[in-house]
């Protein structure tokens, strides 16, 4: 059923959370083994250690907790990222909208991916804005302690991601808007949709088929048109199966 809807629509947009990732063996925030359910780690819960006021007065344990517990190098795309790359590539999605950091809907090869909450294989000095990839924070001779420090101005490296208090990138949050407000078809996939405001995103659609996977329910399942209790990897690759053979 979803293979012909995708195949019958005329624009569709998938937007994912953690749950995609998962099965890259990347662990999501919320479930019961989530890094949010987590007991305090050095004294601090996980959300206060990722927020904008604790990087500015604490940076030093900010880059041991984010370095430990929220890059995976050796991250590889799943099935659901190759199969909504390959939707992609042969024009039957037109654009993936992720709350995830990890860059694998790019791994994957899909190529319009509006990243809500950043990336981070993206780095920046807060005091010049040079721009670093992920390797840099990495290497000892680019940092003070575990602090990475701009080439340039020795200035304070971070990560282009969206902390805690601090507001989604308004460029990206405007794209997302607009593609889901356009879209015919709306694919959401890997997100318990509790988390504002990027769950707001779903009120902008008012196209012909929602579709909502996830392994849990949600507050939305009553809106949707079609509700999959099911790995959305196990339910991409059966879509690219009936499509493609």
């Amino acid at each position: 059923m979803l293979a012909n809807i995708i195949q019958t629509s005329k624009n569709t947009v998938f937007f994912g959370g953690a749950g995609v990732s998962t099965e890259s063996n990347i662990p999501d925030f919320r479930s019961e083994k989530g890094l949010y359910t987590t007991k305090k780690v050095y004294g601090h819960q996980p959300e206060e250690l990722l927020s904008r006021t604790f990087f500015e007065h604490n940076p030093q344990l900010f880059f041991q907790y984010y370095k430990e517990n929220l890059i995976y190098k050796n991250a590889k795309p799943n099935a659901a990222h190759l199969a909504l790359a390959k939707l992609e590539q042969n024009n039957l999605l037109s654009t993936v909208i992720t709350q995830n950091i990890d860059g694998l809907h790019q791994a994957a090869g899909s190529k319009n991916v509006l990243e809500l909450h950043g990336s981070n294989h993206r780095q920046y000095c807060i005091q010049c804005g040079k721009t670093y990839d992920l390797d840099y924070i990495f290497d000892a001779q680019n940092c003070e302690g575990i602090i990475p420090k701009c080439r340039e101005c020795r200035g304070l490296v971070r990560p282009d991601v969206v902390l805690y208090e601090e507001q989604l990138n308004k460029k990206a949050l405007d794209l997302a808007i607009e593609a889901i407000a356009t879209a015919d078809c709306l694919i959401v996939g890997g997100t318990s949709l509790m988390v504002y405001p990027a769950a707001g995103l779903l009120r902008h659609f008012s196209g012909t088929h929602l579709v909502l996977i996830n392994k849990t329910e949600t507050a939305y399942d009553k809106c949707a048109n079609l509700v999959i209790h099911e790995s959305i990897g196990k339910i991409l690759s059966q879509v690219i199966e009936h499509i493609f053979g």
